[in-house]
This record gives C-alpha cells, structure tokens and sequence, in this order.
C-alpha cells in the first residue's frame, strides 16, 4: 500500500503538503480575494520551485530513476492540470461567477481534488496489484481521450444546461436566483435555507477534477507504479492549480496548442501502457518525448498568438483609425 516507503515518508510529505495549504489558504490568503499577476505568479513559482527540490531529493534518496519517474509523471500532471484551469475558467464564465468569488470555489476545489487524488491512487495501485490486465484497459483509456481531446472544444465540456450532474444538484437542492457573496447557502425572506448558484459552480469544478482525474492517474501509472511517487507530483501539480489560474485567466487565447499538445501525451503515455510487457523504453526517453510535446506545443501557440497580434496592429494601421 505504501510502494516500499516507510510510513514516516508519507506522513512528512502529508506535513509538507499541509504547511503549503497553511501558508497558501490561511497565511497569504486568510481572505478570499482575486490574487494580482506579480503576486500569482509568485507562489506560482515557489510552488514549482518546491516541486523540483522535491525531486532532488527523491534523487537523493532513492535514485536517479525514481527522481526522472517523479519529474516526468509532475510534468504530465502539470500539463493535465493547466488544461482542467482554462475548463474552470470556461465554468465560471457559463454561470458569470464575479471574480471576488473565484478564489473561494477554488480553494475548496483544490481541498476536494486532493482528497480524490488519494483515494483513487490508492484504488489505481491496488487494482493494478491484483489485476494486471486492468493496464490495458488504463492504456486504452488514454488513448481514446486523446484522440477525443484532438477532435472536442472546451466549449463542448461546459454545455452545462443539461449536464446530467447539474440536474442531479438541482433536484437534491433548492437554489437561490442569484449569488449571495460568498456563502454557499443562504435563507429567503420567509426564512427557508437555500442554496446559492455558488454551490452548484463548486459541485461542477469537482466534477470536472474527477473528470479529468480519470485521465490523469492512468497517465502517471504509466510511468510508475509507485503510489508515493504518483501521489506527490499529483498533489505538487494541484497545489500551484489556484495560483496559475490567475495567471493562465487572461491568457487563454494564447496557448491554441496546448490542447493537442495534452492530447498527444496521453496517446502517447497510453501507447506506453499497452506496450509495457512487450517495449520498455527508458524513462529519460519518456520524459524527453513529453518535454518536447510541451515545448513544441507552447512555442507553437506562442508564435501564432505574435503573428496574429502583428497582423492586428498592421490591419488598424492601414485602415486607420475611426472616429464617431
């Protein structure tokens, strides 16, 4: 159940992971509040700063090949991760979520994904103990949700009229018109508890991690079969979720590629996982593959979000101005 590591292991990463949540939600962000882009991108960094000191000392402790295990499976969790942000984002505009209440449903988005994340690792890590077959089926999994991912639009995930889990939500609560600050349940004038549009933007954001979550603990399995090691860069990759989301908020039109990008990990990963008893490439050519997709995929994005910019600029320069 532990992978081989003392118990004393993963209470200490527990310990890291909760003075992290500490200083994030109830140190610098003791109020809820929409985090500016130098601030953002600040714990951004350390968080991914912790992430990668983390790994030298997977390194330093068991290895160099349980270290790449570790970086490679944080890269693809990452690479998930920002793809389910720009998803949230999607979210909160559908239901017009004001942005001071954002950081509200993501702070306890974040709590419920972590909570998820242990448990269906854990399930992972058993089932693939007692059925190896069931890595085929992980393999096929990924493959088919990379091939849909290349074919979907975000739009497509957030037609939410008649998604079956808003309509469970609804009929389980009775809901409110409107938004009521930041509570998640409210009262009427005749004194009846209600609850808020807020709750059901929070039932829709965990739904959409374990959605994504589906995907994702597959993928690392692919790499390791290490439970501490899938859990860790699964976790370090949630943690930096809220802090990227406001920096990621603005910049959705720039990164076209990404999606495709994510989408040929997971074909790939998956590829890897069908293969497994037959093809064991090393993980540094694994982890090569993944960081040239990513590379690929961000740059690509990138130069096509300049050129269209230049294109604009040189467009209102020729057709001038206009005045009313």
């Amino acid at each position: 159940m532990f992978g081989g590591h003392p118990l004393s292991v993963w209470i200490g990463f527990t310990a890291l992971v909760g003075v992290l949540l500490f200083l994030d939600l109830a140190v610098l962000n003791r109020r809820s509040h929409v985090l500016g882009m130098k601030e953002a991108l600040r714990w951004a960094g350390s968080l991914v700063a912790c992430a990668l000191l983390f790994g030298a000392f997977i390194i330093w402790r068991e290895g160099r090949t349980a270290g790449l295990e570790y970086y490679t499976g944080y890269l693809i969790e990452l690479s998930l991760s920002v793809d389910n942000l720009f998803v949230f984002i999607l979210v909160f505009q559908y239901f017009r979520v004001p942005p001071a209440l954002q950081p509200r449903v993501l702070k306890w988005g974040i709590l419920g994904a972590i909570i998820m994340r242990l448990i269906m690792i854990m399930a992972g890590a058993l089932l693939l103990q007692r059925f190896e077959w069931i890595i085929y089926v992980f393999g096929a999994i990924l493959i088919v949700t990379g091939f849909r991912m290349f074919r979907s639009n975000d739009d497509d995930l957030v037609d939410l009229e008649h998604n079956r889990v808003v309509r469970i939500a609804r009929k389980l609560f009775r809901f409110s018109p409107g938004y009521d600050g930041q509570h998640f349940f409210s009262h009427t004038v005749t004194g009846a508890r209600v609850a808020t549009p807020l709750l059901l933007v929070l039932i829709v954001v965990e739904w959409t991690d374990l959605v994504f979550a589906i995907d994702s603990i597959p993928a690392i399995f692919a790499i390791t079969r290490d439970p501490f090691l899938v859990y860790s860069s699964n976790i370090f990759a949630i943690l930096g979720l809220r802090a990227m989301f406001f920096v990621l908020a603005g910049m959705m039109d720039k990164f076209e590629y990404l999606k495709p990008g994510v989408a040929a990990i997971l074909v790939f990963v998956g590829i890897k996982m069908v293969l497994s008893n037959w093809v064991h490439p090393p993980i540094t050519l694994s982890l090569g593959v993944i960081v040239g997709i990513l590379t690929l995929a961000v740059t690509m994005s990138l130069v096509k979000s300049r050129r269209e910019a230049v294109k604009a600029v040189a467009t209102e320069g020729v057709e001038g101005p206009t005045f009313k």
